[in-house]
């Protein structure tokens, strides 16, 4: 199995947010996760890249057959894990394109990808300092794709971003996605992102737990019209 978790719970100052985590997504394989605010979605994307403050109480994540439960986030990001963000952080002092040329060499690689985001005449500037919200988002797909990933962690990609900055990074994220075999755990709560990844198998997460397992634009139709509280009665609940 490319990716793996197995009975995670996972603790955050002292309270339990994750509990009895499993599943498995192979590689070229896309999982959607869903699930109302507060539910532990973030942890644990967060859980899976090592962030301090996240801590594995039990359980084990693995990764290409390796336990990485005790690797620090850089070690990870050398295996081949990324995150997007849901709220990036700005960064005063550092520009974008010291961050792009840090993440690749290939100065045409940098070029091409920041037209097709709409990012080069942002290249100049300090990281997200006076970006909009669709600008950051597009500034954290521009490097998770330089830096070559080959999990990828997305925090509601489209999240505080209109139709237009959803379609251009729809169809550069999807692209990426299926032409390059990426593997990706991506969190959405407008689906929008559903209309440009081929995702393959979506989950809902609720009170820390995974409840539900089925093909992810059957559950969000299901999720809009009868909303989260059902997936706990879900005929499919399992494990992956």
């Amino acid at each position: 199995m490319f990716f793996e978790i197995k009975d995670l719970t996972v603790e955050v100052e002292g309270k339990t947010i994750l509990r009895d985590i499993n599943l498995s997504i192979d590689k070229d394989e896309v999982m959607v996760l869903f699930g109302p605010n507060g539910s532990g979605k973030t942890t644990l994307l967060r859980a899976i890249m090592g962030f301090a403050g996240y801590k594995v109480i039990q359980g084990e994540i693995i990764f290409e057959g390796e336990r990485i439960n005790n690797l620090t986030i850089d070690e990870r990001a050398r295996l081949g894990l990324g995150i997007i963000y849901q709220h990036p952080a700005s960064i005063r002092g550092v520009k974008l394109h010291q961050i792009a040329s840090f993440l690749t060499k290939d100065d045409s690689k940098i070029k091409d990808l920041s037209q097709r985001l709409s990012l080069s005449k942002h290249l100049d500037r300090d990281l997200n300092q006076g970006f909009s919200g669709g600008e950051m988002k597009r500034s954290e797909l521009f490097q998770i794709i330089l830096q070559d990933s080959k999990f990828l962690c997305l925090d509601e990609p489209e999240s505080g971003v209109d139709i237009e900055n959803i379609s251009i990074m729809g169809k550069v994220l999807g692209e990426y996605i299926t032409k390059l075999k990426k593997s990706a755990l991506v969190i959405t709560h407008t689906g929008y992102i559903l209309d440009y990844i081929n995702a393959q198998k979506g989950c809902v997460m609720i009170d820390g737990k995974l409840w539900c397992v089925g093909n992810p634009r059957h559950m969000f139709e299901k999720i809009k019209e009868l909303g989260y509280e059902k997936c706990k009665d879900c005929l499919i609940r399992k494990s992956t």
